[in-house]
């Protein structure tokens, strides 16, 4: 029997981008294999099992009851439950539907004439801690696949891994990257968490917090930029809002 731990992958309401990072980690798959004894990933591998794991990976937002009720059971099932992407973390792109519509229009919106259907009886999205106990974070949309697999070699060696603290405008800097700022382009580098090598801002795209913010966001020195380039607190919402992440910017 093996002593590596019982690793398995789940997804609920999500595009599965999280799962094909992990799926595509090509030669690195063997080092995940070293490490964990993969059980159940509807993504790469058939069949399901109903026993205990040492760790769920959970990828997706929760939108239905049928979900939570599946999502608890595996909680049941696991020493530890990690949330994995953005859906999964806080609700992600999904979570704009509490935003802006209502529950009602959503669904003839999504469904059509299929919207009266039990099985499509969505609710509000909420992230995976909404419903259950989650031990770990994996922000992104998608996830870092470097930064998934450093987490799970700490995992597997009973370590508590640990998320970058610092905003992406850091990583900017170090890269010696123009600042969006600078080219008229909003960006949300000074409130996004790091980790991410500011790989779009560094290609000319502006960063959208896809990873959240930092736990601490530096609110007073993004209104002074706000203040310098001539932004509402409107357009800075707007645009945070896209993947679930309000840190109340509000003066």
């Amino acid at each position: 029997m093996s002593d590596k731990p019982k690793v398995a992958f789940f997804d609920f309401a999500c595009c599965e981008g999280c799962q094909l990072q992990v799926a595509n980690l090509e030669e690195d798959i063997i080092k995940l294999l070293d490490l964990v004894d993969l059980v159940e990933f509807r993504e790469v591998m058939t069949g399901s099992t109903s026993e205990t794991y040492d760790i769920a990976f959970i990828e997706g937002s929760i939108t239905r009851k049928s979900d939570e009720k599946r999502l608890k059971d595996i909680r049941e099932r696991s020493k530890l439950l990690v949330a994995y992407g953005q859906c999964a973390v806080n609700g992600g792109i999904n979570r704009l539907k509490n935003i802006w519509h209502s529950m009602d229009d959503v669904k003839k919106c999504v469904y059509g004439d299929d919207s009266y259907m039990p099985h499509l009886d969505t609710y509000p999205t909420k992230g995976v801690d909404e419903v259950v106990k989650v031990d770990l974070y994996i922000p992104g949309c998608p996830i870092n696949r470097d930064e998934f697999l450093r987490m799970v070699k700490e995992l597997s060696l009973g370590k508590i891994p640990r998320l970058p603290n610092h905003p992406v405008c850091v990583e900017c800097k170090l890269k010696e990257n123009i600042c969006l700022f600078d080219k008229g382009v909003i960006c949300l580098g000074p409130l996004a968490r790091a980790g991410c090598g500011a790989i779009c801002p560094s290609n000319g795209s502006p960063c959208e917090a896809c990873r959240g913010t930092v736990d601490n966001p530096n609110k007073n020195a993004m209104h002074e930029i706000l203040d310098k380039y001539n932004y509402t607190v409107e357009e800075i919402k707007r645009t945070i809002n896209l993947f679930g992440v309000n840190p109340e910017v509000k003066k």
